[in-house]
This record gives C-alpha cells, sequence and structure tokens, in this order.
C-alpha cells in the first residue's frame, strides 16, 4: 500500500468516525428537544449531571449538524477523490480553527469586555424571563446549583424578575439554600456571580482545558494538511 493510498484510508475512516459521532450528537439533541423527559427517564439514575444534557440540546443539534457536514465532506471527497469537496473540507476546518483561535483570544484579552456584554444581555433576560420561562429557569437552576453560584454577577440580577415578584425571595441557590432568601440574607451570603465562578473554574483547570483546547486544534491542523495534501495528489494525477 503506497503512502497516498494509506493516507487515503486513515482520512476515510477519520472522517468516518466523525460523522458517525456528529449524526450522534444530532440525534441525542433532537430526542432530548422533542421529549427529554424520556430522556431522562432512560439515563437520568446515571448521573446527577445528566439534567445538564437537556439544557444543552440546541448546542448539540448545531456540533452534530457541523461535525456531519464535516465528516461527509472529508470522507466522501476522499473517497471520490474529489478536489471540490476535498477543498470545502479544508475551508470549513479552517474557518472553525480561525473561529476558535479568535474566541481564545477574545477571552484571554477581552474578559471584561466579555463580561460587559454577557451583563449587557442576560441580566436584562433574568429580570425578564427567570420564574416565567420554563426552560430558561430550569437552565440556570441547575447551572446555580451545580456551580453553586447566583446570577451572572450575583442575586441584585434577579431583582424584580417574574420570580421576586411571585416569590418575594431570590432563587435558593442565592442564599446557599436558606428560606426566604431575602435581601439581607442574599447580601450577607453575597453567593459569587456564576460569570465569576466559571472563570474560577477555568483557571483551577487551566492545564487541562489547556490540553484538550491544543489536541482539537492539533487535530484540525492535522485534518488540514491531509486534505491539502490529497488534493495536491490529485492535480498530479
Amino acid at each position: 500500500m503506497g503512502c497516498f493510498t494509506f493516507i487515503k484510508v486513515m482520512m476515510i475512516l477519520f472522517n468516518l468516525a466523525i460523522f458517525l459521532g456528529g449524526g450522534t450528537l444530532l440525534g441525542v439533541g433532537i430526542w432530548v428537544t422533542v421529549d427529554g423527559d424520556s430522556f431522562l427517564d432512560i439515563f437520568g439514575t446515571l448521573s446527577s449531571s445528566v439534567l445538564q444534557v437537556t439544557n444543552v440540546s440546541y448546542f448539540l443539534i448545531v456540533i452534530g449538524a457541523i461535525l456531519l457536514v464535516i465528516g461527509f465532506l472529508g470522507c466522501y471527497g476522499a473517497q471520490k477523490d474529489s478536489k471540490c469537496l476535498l477543498m470545502m473540507f479544508f475551508s470549513v476546518v479552517l474557518i472553525i480553527f480561525i473561529a476558535e483561535v479568535a474566541a481564545a483570544v477574545v477571552a484571554l484579552v477581552y474578559t471584561g469586555l466579555a463580561e460587559t456584554l454577557l451583563t449587557a444581555v442576560v441580566t436584562p433576560l433574568l429580570k425578564e424571563k427567570y420564574g416565567k420561562d420554563d426552560s430558561l429557569t430550569q437552565i440556570w437552576n441547575v447551572t446555580m446549583n451545580e456551580v453553586h453560584c447566583c446570577g451572572l454577577n450575583n442575586y441584585t440580577d434577579f431583582t424584580n424578575s417574574p420570580w421576586y415578584n411571585i416569590h418575594n425571595s431570590y432563587p435558593p441557590p442565592c442564599c446557599n439554600g436558606h428560606q426566604p432568601c431575602n435581601d439581607t440574607l442574599a447580601a450577607e451570603l453575597s453567593v459569587t456571580g456564576c460569570f465569576s465562578q466559571i472563570l474560577e473554574e477555568i483557571r483551577t483547570n487551566a492545564g487541562v482545558v489547556g490540553g484538550v483546547a491544543a489536541g482539537i486544534a492539533a487535530l484540525e491542523v492535522a485534518s488540514m494538511a491531509v486534505s491539502m495534501y490529497l488534493y495536491c495528489k490529485l492535480d498530479q494525477k
């Protein structure tokens, strides 16, 4: 088996795995979106964190669809020796790689700006819909309980929200589960906002996060190099 054939086979198998993985994520995302209760009935006893999956169903659908497209372009393009599909594969992966690098730079350099933008978007959303929108309320309840935080910045994010107006108190996580969670108790306990808490978790696990990010980046660079190698070899045929 020649070098070209070996790399071509590896390209097909690798992207077939990506395609199948993307299909699985897409299927799970659609299942959870359509019938989250049955998903929890089957898997809810396996882990206390499974519930969080139901809160990222749309994220799973988007990621699954992207992986399906990438896997199809890479696998079918290599199998059919299609220069067009291989170039499309290279372009899609390159765009994703650039977006990831840009996001990492923004996250590192403009953390304060990110917090300001999130506050401008998320805080009004919490004041308007927390306690009225069941999906958003569940997402934030799970997040606050799992991360041990309160709101995006602090308990004041929930002031005058539907929840506060109905219960005349803040969500239990804002007072470490103590009830009633009034202004005095919430101010006294001063539970950290979720943005700061998540940043702290990322800093604590910076090595793991960096390793995973570097691994993904390396795979993307390798896949682009392989696709370009096959593209150039097809030119020589």
